[in-house]
Order: structure tokens, then C-alpha cells, then sequence
């Protein structure tokens, strides 16, 4: 009789993170009550496009259902995926977080409150967005005796979601839930062991870089902007007098190391853009809720650049590590060196998937 651990159960969930750049996808199941890598796959747009998956139109980032269907279905085809049941992550570039406070009530009344309040927070018409929202705390005030509410206010537009579900519709698969990525990411990298910590969540993707914090297992600060891998590899380029293509490879081989010369210092003002927004955010949270920041867990693709962790480390001051969604899951352990090396750009879809067989 043989047995394949690879086997797919049919039970499995697809967990899809539409980047700016390259379409990643996962599926998981279950292997008894340990959660089982099944498959997985990614496509970069340079495969099929000359230009990216998104692209900026209106001071967001858009993109186009056809390249994306195309894209998706060919990762599906030729990747053997069993199951059509799906989670897709939202960018956090394109949802809006934001923490409201309101007086002592009853739970029945807390979704009129949040209803009344979110225009005043959200800088979209309120009929144009989806709304979500948890209660993130409950405390007393010092003076007043009453007790204040926290809710984190998650509001994404109304066309993004109509965007996922088209795409969805055109590859034929069950669109199950979407959830903004920063979600999907902490899922997928906090264990049982932090969920009592302070951790902070840095993502530097291809268009933008999101710094997250994540406070006792909740979600208390978002914030993204646009310095990115992309302008990594652009400013190497330019001092280096050299082609994008190579320039990106001399950024994934030398990084930050000692004596990668001109490599380390073109992008040095970057990194250290990125790291005093890091220190600003870090510093806004502890003067607002007197909880500082524990451990940054790096995720992305500049994550991997050589020497980063220890830059960051030193600068930041606090433990840092590289994500690795993958920790918990069972997979073949011949694949435990690539899972390794790919683990910080799959965090979002790792996530993503997970969600399903948490439900």
C-alpha cells in the first residue's frame, strides 16, 4: 500500500494574495488536527506582462481583472490545485483602520454607535465602503468611572470588493471571504507563545511597505506608504549605472553586507527612511496606550536580503526575525529549504488559507 503525505484532502482551502508584482496561492488542509501544506504556486507578472499586476490610478493601486484572470487561471491549471474554495487577502493600501472610542453601552447598541461615528473617521462616502469592526478594549476612566470602548474600524471600498469577486467568478472558484492582508499575515506568524506580546508586523513589498502592530492578538496600528523593494533595486540601478534585472540580483546577493560597496549604500537612505517611520509609530503608540513594541517579525521579499535583520535589529533596538508562516505546518521535509527562503513573501496567502481551517 503507499502512502502520500501530499495527498490532497478534499477538505482544503485556497488562500490567494494578489500582489503588485506576482500572484501567490496556497493550499492547506487538514492531517488529522495538524494543518498540511497541499500545494502551492505563484506567477510574477513579468511572465506574461510587461508591466505589473497593479498599477497607481487615483492615488491607489488598481488592476486589471483580465491580466489577473489570466494569470490566476494559469497558476490553477498547471499547478494541479484540487480545491475551488478560496480566501483572498485585500491590500492594506486599499482598506482603511482606524480605532474610535466610545462611552460605556450595551453590545446590542455598539453597531448603531460605530454606524453614527464612521463618517467622521472614514475619508470615503460611507455608501461607497464596506464597513467591519471589533471591540479592541474595554477600560475604565480615570476620572469618570466610565467605561470606555475601543473599536478598530476596518472600511474597504465597495468597488475593491466587486474587483475580488469578479475575478473570482471569471476562475471559477468559491469565493469564501476576503480579508485585508494585514489579518492574513499576523495569522499566519504569531503562535499561541505571542499572543500576549506587543509585536509589530513589517511587510516591504513591491509598491509599498506596511508597518502593522499587534497588540495582545488585535490589530491597533496600520499604516502603509510608498517606499518599497521596487525602489530598493531602482536606486542600485541608478548608482550603479546598471540594468534593473541585474540590479535586483545584486540586491537579493549582497544587501546589506559589509562589503557590498555601492550596492549597501544606495539603499541605506531608504532603509533608513523606513526605519525612522518604524521609530515615529513605535514611539505614537507608546505615548497613547503605554505598551511598547516587543519584537518585529520582517516579511516581503527585502526581508531576505542579506544582513537587513541585523540592521534592523540594532536600529530598532528589539529582536527581530525574518516570518516564517510555515513554522506550524506539516509539509515533506524535502521541502524545508525553499519553504524557508520563500516563507516571507507567502506570509499574506499562508494566512489567508489558514483562515479556513480555523473556521
Amino acid at each position: 500500500m503507499n502512502w502520500n503525505p501530499f495527498k490532497i484532502n478534499p477538505k482544503g482551502f485556497l488562500g490567494i494574495d494578489i500582489g503588485t508584482s506576482t500572484i501567490k496561492i496556497v493550499e492547506m488542509s487538514h492531517l488529522g488536527k495538524r494543518k498540511k501544506l497541499d500545494n502551492y504556486g505563484e506567477m510574477k507578472a513579468e511572465a506574461l506582462y510587461e508591466k505589473p499586476f497593479r498599477t497607481f490610478e487615483k492615488s491607489t493601486l488598481s488592476f486589471s481583472n483580465r491580466d489577473v484572470v489570466r494569470a490566476l487561471s494559469a497558476i490553477l491549471k498547471e499547478g494541479g490545485f484540487k480545491t475551488n474554495k478560496a480566501y483572498f487577502s485585500i491590500p492594506d493600501f486599499s482598506t482603511f483602520f482606524t480605532t474610535i472610542s466610545l462611552p460605556t453601552m450595551t453590545d446590542e447598541e455598539i453597531p448603531q454607535a460605530v454606524n453614527f461615528e464612521a463618517p467622521q473617521h472614514i475619508p470615503l462616502p460611507l455608501e461607497s465602503v464596506t464597513l467591519d469592526w471589533q471591540v479592541v478594549e474595554r477600560e475604565a476612566g480615570a476620572t469618570s468611572g466610565q467605561e470606555t470602548i475601543k473599536v478598530l474600524l476596518v472600511a474597504v471600498p465597495k468597488d475593491v470588493i466587486q474587483q475580488y469577486q469578479q475575478i473570482a467568478e471569471a476562475t471559477g472558484l468559491e469565493l469564501l471571504s476576503m480579508e485585508a492582508e494585514v489579518f492574513s499575515f499576523a495569522r499566519a506568524v504569531i503562535g499561541e507563545a505571542e499572543k500576549n506580546q506587543t509585536v509589530s508586523l513589517i511587510d516591504i513589498g513591491a509598491r509599498s511597505t506596511t508597518i502593522n502592530i499587534v497588540d495582545k492578538g488585535i490589530l491597533r496600528v496600520s499604516h502603509s506608504f510608498d517606499t518599497s523593494g521596487s525602489d530598493f533595486t531602482t536606486v542600485i540601478a541608478k548608482g550603479l549605472n546598471t540594468e534593473y534585472a541585474e540590479a535586483e540580483l545584486l540586491k537579493k546577493k549582497q544587501g546589506l553586507l559589509a562589503e557590498s560597496g555601492g550596492v549597501k549604500e544606495t539603499m541605506l537612505p531608504l532603509i533608513d527612511l523606513i526605519i525612522e517611520e518604524i521609530k515615529k509609530i513605535f514611539s505614537s503608540f507608546y505615548q497613547a496606550e503605554g505598551q511598547d513594541v516587543k519584537r518585529v517579525i520582517l516579511a516581503g521579499g527585502s526581508a531576505l536580503m542579506p544582513s537587513i535583520v541585523d540592521y534592523f535589529a540594532k536600529n530598532l533596538a528589539r529582536p527581530v526575525e525574518i516570518a516564517n508562516p510555515f513554522a506550524n505546518i506539516y509539509y515533506p521535509p524535502i521541502l524545508e529549504d525553499a519553504l524557508k527562503e520563500m516563507g516571507p513573501s507567502y506570509a499574506i496567502a499562508v494566512g489567508a488559507a489558514l483562515r479556513g481551517l480555523e473556521e
